[in-house]
């Protein structure tokens, strides 16, 4: 079994306007839609799309939340999410109008009793399942919460994934998650540099495995990624030809296609090449990648 940890969900507003937005004037939408989303429940999407079974875990509030939890179960996702009392899920405005403009929600108040119900839940996984923990930490929880599950899941038998930024990722490498996911920018910011090529990517990669990353697999946008398998061996793949037309959730996707991946026959180099292909389905779509696109876009990289 599959479970994903979205700390923070979301129902994003994407709003179109025809022309350019007009701060301080009224603006009229061309196209509305919902989607629902943060990190972890990307992840899940794009697994339930290939075929896995997959629960998505976190914490929702309010009518915002009752909203999301009807929308994934219409898409037929299953969700076994914590309500809290405090505040509401939140709703994040993107508008769409040449550039991309954001406002995004604080989302509610998580109190340290609804973080130990999720630490409840997660410690009732069994030997070979799979965790995958996405995004930052709202602010109303302790910063150390992906180190804290992960401590407590240690000698469990796990598969966890950790794809999280900075301080989040560099904290939990001592626990030696089977995979860690920074983009090639991130990746560079930890050590505080600017990677200019593949062997520095490389570097960079095995110092993380060094400190207890057992994959590394580095999304470098559209030059493809590079994966440090746990046996230390670089596996490197460009990406298939296609016009971009949205960035939101192919590194959520990319994740998503790897574990399948491996998953399904346990081989790195196949991993990567349905990782690619997923994140670069979803990046060609305006939406989360589709299971046609996917296949359609893994047999080119073949």
């Amino acid at each position: 079994m599959i479970y994903t940890v979205t700390l923070n969900p979301a129902i994003d507003y994407v709003v179109r306007l025809n022309g350019a937005l007009k701060p301080g004037g009224v603006n009229r939408s061309a196209e509305e839609t919902c989607q629902f989303g943060g990190k972890g429940i990307n992840v899940a999407n794009v697994l339930r799309t290939l075929g896995l079974e997959v629960t998505a875990l976190g914490f929702v509030a309010g009518f915002t939340g009752r909203g999301l939890e009807e929308g994934l179960a219409a898409m037929g996702l299953k969700t076994d999410f914590i309500h809290v009392t405090e505040g509401m899920t939140r709703i994040n405005l993107k508008v769409k109008a040449g550039e991309e403009t954001e406002i995004n929600g604080r989302g509610p108040a998580i109190a340290p009793g609804d973080l130990e119900k999720l630490y409840t839940q997660l410690d009732r996984l069994q030997p070979e399942d799979t965790l995958v923990l996405s995004g930052s930490i709202p602010a109303c929880l302790p910063e150390d919460a992906y180190e804290t599950i992960l401590e407590r899941l240690t000698g469990r038998g796990l598969r966890i994934a950790v794809d999280a930024e900075g301080r989040l990722l560099l904290h939990v490498l001592k626990h030696h998650p089977f995979l860690i996911k920074p983009n090639h920018h991130e990746l560079g910011e930890l050590f505080g540099r600017e990677l200019a090529n593949e062997r520095e990517i490389a570097d960079c990669a095995r110092e993380l495995q060094r400190q207890g990353g057992r994959n590394v697999l580095v999304s470098m946008a559209g030059d493809g990624a590079l994966l440090l398998d746990e046996t230390g061996s670089i596996h490197r793949i460009g990406c298939p030809r296609g016009t971009v037309q949205n960035s939101v959730g192919a590194g959520d996707s990319m994740v998503a296609g790897f574990l399948a991946g491996y998953l399904e026959r346990k081989d790195h180099r196949y991993a990567l090449r349905l990782g690619v292909a997923a994140g670069s389905a979803t990046a060609f779509s305006l939406g989360l990648a589709e299971r046609p696109e996917i296949e359609r876009l893994l047999a080119m990289l073949s």
